[in-house]
């Protein structure tokens, strides 16, 4: 109490903490150090040794660098960390050929794009031409006059009103594209063409003219191994095949020139 009465008759103020005061030094000491720092990024930023050159692609079959390069808008000569890899990866899933992609940087001047294409697997003829089918049913091409590709043509029927981005709506077709992706490229690659204007007798033909009759949609796995080991021996065959048929349960092979009677049963290792 003592202390206190003392202090206002001598109007002395309590004593306070001392503020804490940065030195100017210091203080431009930080400014320089930033600006030091952001002068090194710029020049790491805008260095020639960091700009996009080079687009490694992969899991690619039927794009190519350029439909790449256009898709995801990248442009030779970018800054490196300029490129945004997930508005890089948006531009090309807005592509109706690509089903999947992954982008990545990587120093000093290169980007790497794993895409993985959405493949044709069958065309069918349509109201204005033909129009291309990936496995999932969604139209992904389309074009005036039929093209030579090593993908089947679905026959017997025609689509209407279907455009690049529609989903497939036809039963039948669904089932020939469920049934046509589960053969290996190989295998694919032989048919020509799949008949479905009869529901109860579907008929494939390989580029050979072989008829492969599948019969309903009933034992789609079965079948789809039976065509699939039938495709696989055919070219080693030693004989002319007229017609293979799996729409029973015992299928068979018919020979050209064979008798009507004379029928030789199905399996595995026919030859």
């Amino acid at each position: 109490m003592a202390a206190e009465e003392e202090e206002k008759l001598t109007g002395a103020e309590p004593a306070r903490e001392k503020k804490v005061r940065r030195s100017p030094r210091r203080l431009i000491k930080g400014i320089l150090f930033l600006m030091i720092c952001g002068g090194l990024m710029a020049i790491v930023v805008y260095s020639p040794l960091f700009t996009l050159q080079r687009v490694v692609l992969t899991g690619n079959n039927y794009l190519n660098q350029q439909d790449i390069m256009t898709a995801g808008h990248i442009y030779q000569g970018t800054p490196l960390f300029q490129l945004q890899t997930d508005v890089i990866t948006q531009n090309l899933m807005h592509d109706l050929r690509i089903e999947s992609a992954v982008v990545r940087r990587r120093l000093p001047d290169t980007i790497e794009v794993d895409i993985v294409e959405r493949m044709p697997v069958a065309t069918a003829a349509c109201d204005y031409g033909y129009i291309d089918f990936d496995r999932q049913g969604k139209v992904i091409n389309s074009y005036r006059s039929l093209k030579k590709m090593p993908i089947p043509l679905i026959t017997g029927v025609v689509m209407h009103d279907l455009y690049i981005g529609d989903d497939n709506q036809n039963e039948m077709v669904a089932w020939i594209l469920q049934f046509l992706q589960q053969l290996d490229a190989n295998a694919l690659n032989q048919i020509s063409e799949v008949n479905i204007s009869n529901p109860q007798m579907l008929v494939a033909y390989t580029t050979n003219s072989v008829q492969i009759r599948l019969g309903d949609r009933e034992r789609m796995e079965e079948k789809v191994k039976l065509t699939q080991d039938f495709l696989l021996n055919l070219p080693n065959n030693r004989h002319q095949i007229d017609y293979v048929d799996f729409s029973y349960t015992a299928p068979f092979i018919r020979l050209k020139n064979m008798p009507e009677e004379k029928e030789t049963v199905v399996n595995e290792n026919a030859q």
